[in-house]
Order: structure tokens, then sequence, then C-alpha cells
């Protein structure tokens, strides 16, 4: 898993600003209302909504905002988002995905295809680059004293995962995505405090931008990308770039 880092994502996000942190929230109330409509409100036996609420939580959505975005998901009048992604390649040849949810796939389009038009990139096929990734579970696990870094690795690979990879703050875990949640229930239960479980794409191969206007470029692309209501996550295969 060199050159990637799901937690240096999360933790980039979580030191954002209160507006930027009120978009984060807009984008889970999104992932909850698409959990609902799929499979029910009750977290009990819809795993979506499950990890859907696990990531709010992780991303210190109160849990009155989670209560009332299921209970709207629910109502008749509820929005109905489509799930659109988005491929392509930002500046040297960086691989990008870009997942949506929207209610208008016109506008949704149209930024995405701007943001990549303005900062160096274009805009691609359906599965132009979505063969260089490969679909994985990621739980990511705070490291404290009390944890002995072998037993839990043991515990994990026990549980199902399939790698297993720390650093300086955490521990990241990677299963198959049918394991996902098997492996965030087993360490769950033994006690693990779970900071964020959820799907990744993790890239088979890494591109390092070497010109100022590029790195610049790149920055900018996923910014915007970020910044935008309607995008919902954002993959790629740069190296180096926090």
């Amino acid at each position: 898993m060199s050159g990637h880092s799901k937690w240096s994502n999360i933790k980039n996000k979580k030191e954002k600003t209160d507006a930027q942190r009120g978009k984060i929230f807009t984008k889970i109330g999104k992932e909850i209302a698409i959990a609902v409509r799929a499979g029910g409100p009750d977290p009990a036996s819809n795993n979506k909504l499950r990890d859907a609420i696990a990531k709010a939580k992780s991303n210190n959505v109160p849990n009155d905002n989670i209560e009332r975005a299921i209970k709207k998901a629910s109502g008749a009048d509820a929005v109905s988002y489509e799930e659109i992604t988005y491929e392509g390649y930002g500046p040297s040849g960086v691989a990008v995905i870009v997942t949506t949810a929207t209610d208008n796939r016109n506008r949704t389009g149209g930024e995405v295809r701007h943001f990549f038009d303005k900062y160096g990139g274009n805009l691609g096929q359906s599965g132009c680059v979505s063969f260089m990734f490969d679909d994985k579970g990621v739980i990511i696990i705070e490291k404290t004293n009390s944890i002995d870094e072998d037993a839990l690795m043991e515990a994990a690979l026990e549980a199902g995962a399939a790698d297993f990879a720390g650093d300086e703050d955490v521990y990241e875990i990677y299963t198959e995505l049918s394991d996902l949640s098997s492996v965030q229930d087993a360490l769950a239960n033994a006690g693990y405090p779970i900071l964020s479980a959820e799907m990744d794409k993790i890239p088979q191969n890494y591109v390092t931008l070497t010109a100022e206007e590029d790195i610049k470029n790149m920055n900018l692309l996923l910014e915007h990308l970020d910044d935008n209501d309607d995008v919902q996550n954002v993959y790629h295969n740069w190296e180096n770039c926090d």
C-alpha cells in the first residue's frame, strides 16, 4: 500500500474549518439518504446505512443530525439522489475517479468537467482509469499505548483482513469489500477503538509530480472537487501529495 494513506485524507478533512465541516455533513447526509432509499431506515438490517452512520460519527456529525437525515430520507418527499462516477486524468496523467450524488446530472457533470479542464486535466470515458484501482475496505484504528501491535495484527488477520499497516498515529487495516463489515465487527467487539471503516479505491501504481505548475494544479483540482457539494469522494494515484 506504499504511497497511499486513507488516514491522511481523513485527517485533512477533520482539520478543516467549520464551514468546510458543514459541507462534509452535507455529503454524509446524502450517503445516509441513498442508503435509506436502497435498504430502509434500520441500520441493523441495512449494512450500507450502518456504514454511513459510522462514517458520520467518525466525522463528529451530531446524533440529532444523523437521526434527522434518516427521518428525512424515509419521508415521501425525500430528495432522490443519483450516484454518478466520473473518470479522467489530472496534470501529467494522474488518474482521478470522482464519485457524486446529485439531483441534477447536468449541473454536476458540467462542474466536474470544468474543474478538470481548468486545472490541467481532462475528463475521460467511463472505465478509462478505474482499472488502475482496486476496491478495498479500510479500517482505521487509533494508536494508543494500550494496543499491542502484534496482537492487533493477529486479530485482524484472523478476522479476515488482507493487509495491515501502521504510521505515527493510526493502524490501517485493509480488507476485501465483502469482508469489511465482519472484520470491523470482530475488532470492535474485541475493544479496539475504530476511527473509520469504509470502502476505498487503492491505486495499483502511483504518479509523482515534479513540476511546480503540475503540483499547484493538482492541489487546486482536488480542492475544488472536494469542496463541491455534489462530490462524495475523490480517488487518485498521486503519490506524496500530503
